[in-house]
């Protein structure tokens, strides 16, 4: 493996690794803790904001052969264990089963699920049995019974249907599907960027956590069921080609990014977008994936130096740069921080990629900062 390779995907399973173990001993709701702001009772919840949001970032990963021998040998060990955490976490029966139903937020995890069954349908689908297949589809139907917040939550709606479809459910909801597509169309505020709900655009990640990736999964699956859909895929796919170019010139000289919107504590989390079209293959012309791959190295790395990041049993704590619990949000718990997973998507590429062979190069803000050659932004609307 390249060196940065070995860092991104060692950094991945310290963070998975005490969750993992958890459910994989049917132990996560005994052992897990639950850090959150007082009074916000996320106890409900967090468990599985923590596995649902950890797999879709390792999904990718877990889905393709690796060419490393060590890799491949420690990628089929995690795919026995995860596959046993999902029986665990979807089995009515057992200690560790979740919360897919109660209340409002397992529809925003049970969706993140769902993302990372089509992120690796082999390993989190095909590969299961018929039992914890079923037990997964009445998972997911049971966040039908919730009325999704007028927001971003649209889209874990429409994926969790879009997911079903893939999987061959004859009763998927094509409307919800179609309502969030449409309304997102009228959220379009331009330069790339979605606002999220109602007349005020908000500066924050959110473009990034969950707007452009889920639009483009959700087009890419059902996008030849109905001929709107699949015309809304060119801008779509445009839109993220914009988004991407402001993402990545967010990475400052020196591995950070501007500390500014809700959810802050999702830490590199913010930068899903970014990865997600690495793993796709779609980036702008001007946009190297050496130069991403140092961007985003920097990232990891400036996070990391810190060692408040974790407590003393290896779970993520609330902050940014170590561990900052004003950060955290009424919505926010231990669960909620696996976000930050989603950062490695680029390892479900192959080890010969260029994201992992090409040379290292200077990101925009780094090279517009030491006096390079950089391309001058232009707008996209």
């Amino acid at each position: 493996m390249t060196d940065d390779r070995s860092y991104w995907l060692n950094n991945m399973l310290a963070i998975a690794e005490p969750l993992i173990t958890e459910l994989e001993r049917e132990t996560l709701k005994e052992n897990m803790p639950v850090e959150q702001i007082p009074g916000s009772n996320r106890e409900a919840f967090s468990h599985l904001e923590g596995f649902a949001r950890l797999l879709n970032g390792m999904a990718p990963w877990l889905e393709r052969q690796a060419e490393d021998p060590a890799e491949e040998k420690l990628r089929l060990t995690y795919i026995a264990r995860i596959q046993k955490c999902l029986e665990h976490a979807t089995d009515p029966a057992s200690k560790d089963y979740m919360n897919f139903g109660e209340s409002g937020q397992p529809l925003v995890d049970s969706a993140f699920l769902a993302q990372a069954i089509h992120r690796a349908p082999e390993v989190l689908w095909k590969q299961l049995d018929t039992s914890v297949q079923k037990n997964i589809l009445q998972a997911l139907k049971a966040t039908r019974n919730t009325k999704p917040v007028f927001s971003n939550w649209l889209l874990f709606s429409a994926i969790i249907e879009a997911v079903l479809y893939e999987l061959g459910e004859v009763d998927w909801d094509a409307m919800r599907i179609d309502y969030a597509i449409k309304q997102f169309e009228q959220w379009y505020v331009g330069d790339g960027m979605y606002s999220d709900g109602g007349a005020s655009f908000h500066f924050d990640y959110y473009n990034s956590y969950v707007i452009h990736p889920m639009l483009l999964d959700i087009v890419d699956i059902v996008g030849k069921h109905d001929q709107g859909w699949s015309d809304s895929k060119k801008k779509i796919k445009e839109r993220a080609l914009q988004y991407t170019r402001i993402l990545e010139r967010m990475i400052s000289p020196e591995g950070t990014f501007p500390v500014i919107g809700r959810s802050i504590a999702y830490r590199f989390g913010a930068f899903h977008h970014l990865a997600n079209q690495v793993l796709r293959e779609e980036l702008p012309e001007e946009l190297a994936f050496g130069q991403l791959r140092a961007g985003l190295t920097a990232v990891l790395r400036t996070t990391f130096r810190n060692s408040d990041l974790f407590d003393e049993k290896g779970w993520l704590q609330i902050g940014l740069a170590g561990h900052q619990p004003e950060l955290g949000e009424f919505y926010i718990s231990t669960g909620s921080l696996y976000l930050c997973s989603f950062l490695f998507l680029p390892l479900g590429l192959s080890q010969r990629h260029p994201f992992w062979q090409e040379e290292a190069d200077m990101w925009t803000n780094k090279k517009a900062w030491s006096s390079q050659r950089v391309a001058i932004y232009h707008s996209l609307d």
